[in-house]
C-alpha cells in the first residue's frame, strides 16, 4: 500500500510523530495516517491498535453516523428513521475500514471554565429517588438533563450527534467532527433534554481532538460534573448516554475494556490522534460527542469512535462492543483552552519520523529527523534514534507515539527511552508547544 503523506493540521512545520508533508525531502517517504496496514486486512492482521484503519467521520469523509432524511426523502415513513440511518451508513462504511466516528457528518451526500472534578451533581429527575445511589437507573435519571442532541444542516444534507454541557454559561463539549460539516456553512441547533430546540454557535473546534465546543443562549443549564480518567481503572463500570441514530436520551451500559488505546482516525486536516477509553457500552453512529460516566455519574470520556468488523459480509455493523472515548483529562484541558482562546494547545517533540520504518517503536527520520532547536534537539536526540518507550512505556509504532504525545501537556517532562548503535539511552525531554 502506498503512503500517504499526513496533513498539518496546525500549520507548523514539524508535527509530533510523524513525518513533514512537503518538506522538500522527495526520497523520504513520509508516515501515512494514521497506518500501513491494507483496508481488506486491517482489523485482522493484528491485534495492535495501530493496525486499525481510520474512517473519516468529518464531512464530507466516508463515515455518515446518523443521517436524518434530506428533501428527497421527507415522504420517508418516520417510524423507521434508524434503518434508513443504517442504510446510509451501510453505504458509505462498506468504503472504509477499522475505525468510525460514531456522531454526526451523517450526510445523505453526504470564560467559564469546564467543572471541576468537585463539581456538584445535578439533581436527579423525578423518581429517580426510588433508584439506589450508584444504580444505572439513578445515575441516568441524574445525568440526561445535562446530556443534548445536536442536530445540523447544510445544503449538503443534515445529520445528528450528541453532546453535554459543561458549565453553567451554556457551552456543550461534542466531537468536531460531529459539527465540522456546518463550520463554514450550515446551522447548529441543539435540542435540550426539555425537548426545546436553541440555535448553538462554535466557540472552537480542534480536529486532532476531535473536540468541540458549542454556545447557546439559554439560562439554567445544569452541566454534568467532571471524573478523573487517570484514576479509572479495568473492569470499571461506564454509563454512555447520548442519541445513537437520533433516538435521544439512550443509555447504554458496560466496562472499560482497555486504557491507553493508540487511536488515530479520520484523514488529512480532520485527522485525530486519541490516547483512548476502550469501552464494551453500546456506541453507535450519533452517540459521538456524548458523555461516558462513571458510577459516580462523572464524565470520564467523551464517545467519540468504534470499531468495525472489516469481516462483515455486507458492511453494516453498529455497535460491536469495541468503543472509543477521549479520556476527560485530555477533553477537559481542551474545552476550557477552546473557551478561552478559540483554539487547543498541541504538545509536540520535533521529530520527523521515518515513514519506511516497519520495526518495533519509531525510527527518527535520517537525514533532517529532528529540528534545530527544538525539545528533540535539546534533550539529545539525534536522527536514526529509534524511540522504544515514552516515560516508561512500550512504544510500538510511530502511532502509539503520537498519541502518546498528545496525551501531555506543554512543558511537561517526560521520559524518552531510544535505542542508538544497539544501545538504550533514556533522555528527559520536556514537551513543546506546536506553535513554538
Amino acid at each position: 500500500m502506498p503512503l500517504v503523506p499526513p496533513a498539518q493540521p496546525d500549520g507548523v512545520a514539524v508535527q509530533p510523530g510523524y513525518a513533514q508533508a512537503g518538506s522538500g525531502q522527495g526520497s523520504s517517504p513520509t508516515l501515512p495516517v494514521p497506518t500501513w496496514e491494507s483496508r481488506s486486512t486491517a482489523y485482522e492482521s493484528g491485534t495492535h491498535p495501530g493496525s486499525w484503519q481510520p474512517t473519516s467521520p468529518a464531512f464530507p469523509g466516508p463515515l455518515p453516523p446518523y443521517a436524518v432524511p434530506g428533501p428527497d426523502q421527507r415522504g420517508a415513513s418516520r417510524a423507521a428513521p434508524g434503518a434508513r440511518g443504517l442504510l446510509v451508513l451501510a453505504a458509505s462504511v462498506g468504503l472504509a475500514a477499522g475505525l468510525v466516528g460514531g456522531g454526526a457528518g451523517a450526510f445523505l451526500v453526504n470564560r467559564s471554565t469546564a467543572p471541576t472534578v468537585s463539581s456538584p451533581l445535578p439533581a436527579p429527575q423525578p423518581g429517580a429517588t426510588l433508584r439506589p445511589d450508584g444504580s444505572i437507573a439513578k445515575i441516568a435519571a441524574t445525568a440526561l438533563p445535562s446530556v443534548v442532541t445536536i442536530k445540523i444542516s447544510t445544503a449538503e444534507g443534515a445529520g445528528t450527534g450528541s453532546g453535554f454541557v459543561i458549565d453553567g454559561a451554556g457551552h456543550i463539549l461534542t466531537n468536531n467532527h460531529v459539527v465540522s460539516p456546518a463550520a463554514d456553512g450550515g446551522t447548529i441547533a441543539v435540542e435540550l433534554s426539555d425537548g426545546s430546540s436553541v440555535d448553538a454557535t462554535i466557540v472552537g473546534r480542534d480536529a486532532s481532538y476531535d473536540l468541540a465546543v458549542l454556545k447557546v443562549e439559554r439560562a439554567g443549564l445544569t452541566p454534568l460534573a467532571w471524573g478523573r480518567s487517570t484514576e479509572v481503572v479495568v473492569g470499571d463500570g461506564v454509563i454512555a448516554v447520548g442519541a445513537p441514530l437520533g433516538l435521544e436520551a439512550t443509555v447504554t451500559s458496560g466496562i472499560i475494556s482497555a486504557l491507553d488505546r493508540p487511536v488515530v482516525a479520520g484523514d488529512g486536516n480532520e485527522s485525530s490522534f486519541i490516547n483512548a477509553i476502550q469501552t464494551d457500552a453500546a456506541i453507535n453512529p450519533g452517540n459521538s460527542g456524548g458523555p461516558l460516566l462513571d458510577m459516580n455519574g462523572r464524565v470520564i470520556g467523551v464517545n467519540s469512535a468504534i470499531a468495525r468488523d472489516p469481516g462483515s459480509a455486507t458492511g453494516v455493523s453498529g455497535s460491536i462492543g469495541v468503543g472509543f472515548a477521549i479520556p476527560s483529562d485530555q477533553a477537559a484541558r481542551t474545552a476550557e483552552q477552546l473557551i478561552t482562546t478559540g483554539k487547543a494547545v498541541h504538545p509536540v517533540i520535533g521529530v520527523r519520523l521515518d515513514g519506511r520504518f516497519e520495526g518495533s517503536g519509531a525510527k527518527v527520520l535520517t537525514p533532517g529527523g529532528v529540528t534545530e532547536g527544538s525539545a528533540a534537539a535539546t534533550a539529545g536526540l539525534q536522527d536514526g534514534d529509534v524511540i522504544v518507550a515514552f516515560d516508561g512505556k512500550r512504544v510500538a509504532d510511530r502511532n502509539q507515539l503520537v498519541v502518546a504525545i498528545r496525551a501531555r501537556t506543554v512543558g511537561e517532562t517526560v521520559t524518552l527511552t531510544i535505542e542508538r548503535n544497539g544501545q538504550r539511552i533514556t533522555l528527559p525531554l520536556t514537551l513543546q508547544s506546536s506553535g513554538s
